[in-house]
């Protein structure tokens, strides 16, 4: 009963969606109050209707109903009850549901919070994410209905994808999917802006937290990912370039660059046009991301196995919707005003070289991931497309994008002195020399391009930094009213700072990791010691275990450094008692920012065990890179400027009523 509950609450949205999708927007159009007054309560009776729909099903995973298909597919009663839990999304019907509660979310936010934008805007905007939400709606009753029943249930079902059975797998996937669908809301902003020709200052400060909450939830889950693939599949690699991967850093790329974007409409009124078209692009991006994963055209650990009809409803979708905005933004692009003017020499001018390159990465990144699919559905030849052409491609975008970081943050609005802040900058230069020179000597000195990348990466770091020492200037004022003007300070200035240390954090890791990580294959008999990169590994002894939904043979090894013993390690070696699929379980060992990595093999017939062993130097600086960019998003939506709703007139106090009224009329 609870599932046919579950699915009639899913039609019922259906039609939700489809008035939502239809009234207001005419009646933005028209400005008919009434029309567009039902845009809000829509917006949240489609919320909680898919809610029930995903509860229903979460219940069906819990309580193991062998008589719903998606959970006899992707579940099992001996599977832990996290297991269960994520496994209502590690499906491919289960993960387009909670696409969709998280679409109807936002819409919902909107409506609850958004109560001081004008009516008309607020309506338009409701509407068009209308249509986006009918769409998928429309996707998830008519072909990926994940409450189908089968007349005979099993006793057992078939449990869930070995690798998706991580704490990482329960994380990952909501967090990615509130940035990528987090970006539909900014989309439709944007469509509402269009329709009633109302794009300003105060549109960019209207939908600037929308994409605040959705580009950090995307660094958020990118960087989970990225981590999770690390770790749980035993491949000792962060990144791999594969298109899935690509799918989700694609919009994370044209996201970054629409926040920069919309900082300078917000400031000068300037950009209008870009900004509208960053907005539209970022979110086809991530229906292009959903289409890759989707649609059976690629063969990915990331990617969801169905079948080319589902591929080609998306495909439908991701059509209608790029191609219907695009045509929109042609249409009423050209009737937009100039905005501010600004010279090239400025914090604007800045952000723009920024938007540039930062787009034009993300061409070499669709290019990279799409070419092989193209040239394979036109002439059946099969290309890869690997780390090579995109380290080669990508790396040198970024690097003016890190040279100008320090610069942008202290050139002033409008028009600034490059030649002034080149010298503020001064100390902050010494200081990275210093430390580029001291890590490269470090890490052994040899690598020229290495140690170019430490420069950049310090750069980055002391310049995020050095704004902040700018504007409190300790060295003139004294530390106690520095201090002062610490405490002081506007959120945004810590923001930015945060975020900008957070991408040298990041780089600074990719750097070290990628020129001096080392891997070694060792084949150990019991007792033995080998040492890697200043350890001693010692491999003691191996055994079997049972767990709650698989058995697995655990190795032990003791590391020690200088003699003495700093930890003991355990990989492993899993198969899992339903699909009978194995998977390796990785070891871990922090020092510092740096790892060590072990991954268990096979045993030889002579009763040694193949290990594979990684060193690899402040590969988490990569992770806390993307933790410490997310704080400084989250920091920027404190700021008190992104609360403050539609401009109201001032009121006049009772003294100037007075003087009003007594002052004759001319």
């Amino acid at each position: 009963m609870i599932i046919e509950i579950g699915h009639y609450a899913l039609v019922l949205a259906l039609v939700a969606s489809l008035v939502q999708s239809v009234f207001p927007v005419w009646g933005a159009l028209r400005h008919d109050q009434r029309m567009m007054a039902v845009a809000p309560p829509l917006a949240n009776a489609q919320f909680v209707l898919v809610l029930i729909a995903f509860a229903a099903l979460t219940h069906a995973y819990l309580t193991s109903d062998f008589s719903v298909l998606n959970v006899i597919e992707n579940s099992h009663s001996d599977k832990p009850l996290i297991y269960k839990i994520s496994g209502v999304w590690g499906n491919h019907e289960g993960s387009i549901l909670l696409w969709v509660l998280i679409l109807v979310l936002f819409g919902a936010l909107v409506s609850m919070f958004s109560r001081n934008l004008p009516q008309q805007l607020r309506a338009a905007t409701l509407g068009a994410q209308g249509w986006v939400s009918f769409a998928f709606l429309v996707f998830v009753v008519f072909s990926s209905n994940p409450f189908l029943r089968v007349a005979q249930p099993p006793m057992e079902g078939r449990d869930l994808n070995p690798m998706l059975q991580d704490i990482g797998l329960a994380i990952h996937p909501p967090l990615l999917y509130v940035g990528y669908v987090g970006f539909s809301i900014v989309f439709s902003f944007a469509i509402a802006a269009l329709i009633i020709g109302r794009i300003d200052a105060a549109w960019a400060r209207w939908v600037r937290p929308w994409v605040l909450v959705s580009w950090v939830f995307l660094t958020l889950g990118i960087a989970m990912g990225s981590y999770w693939a690390y770790y749980e599949l035993g491949w000792g690699g962060w990144w791999f370039w594969d298109p899935v991967e690509n799918a989700s850093f694609m919009p994370w790329l044209t996201g970054t660059a629409l926040l920069h974007s919309a900082i300078v409409m917000e400031k000068r009124d300037a950009l209008k046009v870009w900004t509208i078209f960053l907005a539209l692009l970022t979110f086809s991006l991530s229906l292009l991301g959903t289409f890759l994963v989707r649609s059976g055209v690629l063969t990915s650990v990331h990617a969801f196995a169905v079948d080319p009809e589902r591929g080609l409803f998306i495909l439908g979708i991701l059509m209608v919707f790029v191609g219907g905005s695009l045509s929109i933004f042609a249409w009423r692009a050209p009737l937009l005003k100039q905005g501010g003017l600004f010279a090239p020499v400025s914090r604007e001018g800045a952000l723009v070289l920024n938007n540039l390159f930062l787009t034009t990465a993300t061409a070499a990144v669709f290019f990279g991931t799409l070419y092989p699919l193209v040239l394979e559905a036109m002439t059946g030849e099969k290309i890869s497309v690997g780390p090579p052409f995109f380290n080669l491609t990508f790396g040198p975008l970024m690097v003016p994008v890190l040279l100008m970081m320090p610069f942008g943050q202290l050139l002033a609005w409008k028009r600034g002195d490059l030649w002034g802040v080149t010298q503020r900058l001064a100390l902050a230069f010494g200081m990275t020399l210093v430390a580029m020179m001291l890590l490269a000597w470090f890490m052994g000195g040899q690598n020229i391009l290495a140690a170019l990348g430490f420069g950049i990466s310090f750069w980055v770091i002391f310049g995020a930094l050095w704004e902040i020492v700018d504007r409190i200037k300790p060295h003139k004022v004294g530390w106690s009213k520095a201090m002062h003007r610490f405490v002081g300070l506007p959120r945004t200035v810590f923001a930015t700072a945060l975020g900008h240390l957070g991408v040298g954090l990041t780089a600074l890791g990719i750097v070290t990791v990628s020129a001096y990580e080392t891997e070694t294959v060792l084949t150990m008999q019991p007792g033995q010691t080998r040492d890697v990169a200043g350890y001693s590994i010692t491999y003691d002894r191996t055994w079997d275990q049972r767990g709650p939904n698989f058995v697995e043979r655990v190795a032990e090894f003791t590391l020690r450094q200088d003699g003495m013993v700093i930890d003991s390690m355990y990989p492993s070696k899993r198969v899992y008692n339903a699909s009978g699929r194995p998977m390796t379980e990785a070891a871990l060992h922090t020092e510092g920012f740096s790892q060590i990595y072990i991954s268990m093999g096979d045993n030889t017939a002579d009763g040694g065990l193949v290990t594979r062993v990684y060193y690899k130097p402040l590969i988490t600086l990569i992770w806390i890179g993307a933790l410490v960019m997310s704080l400084g998003g989250l920091i920027a939506l404190l700021d008190r400027k992104l609360h403050v709703g539609a401009p109201q007139p001032a009121r006049k106090s009772a003294t100037a009523r007075a003087r009003a009224a007594s002052t004759p009329a001319e």
